[in-house]
């Protein structure tokens, strides 16, 4: 078993980096371009989008 297993999709993981404005340096440069600041705004974003999904989970 892969010790570098994804708890993100890729799909996801474009879509935030769409938001925040760092999609271009994913595509030319892969996820190892992005700067540490731009990666740790990164998963800011994807813990708020898990917070609203579980809150979205807990309404139903």
């Amino acid at each position: 078993m892969s010790r570098h297993r994804s708890l993100m999709s890729e799909e996801l993981k474009y879509e935030l980096a769409k938001e925040l404005g760092v999609d271009d340096i994913v595509r030319r440069e892969g996820w190892g371009g992005v700067p540490a600041r731009q990666c740790g705004n990164l998963v800011a974003e994807a813990i708020k989008y898990a917070e609203r999904n579980l809150n979205e989970q807990d309404k139903k």
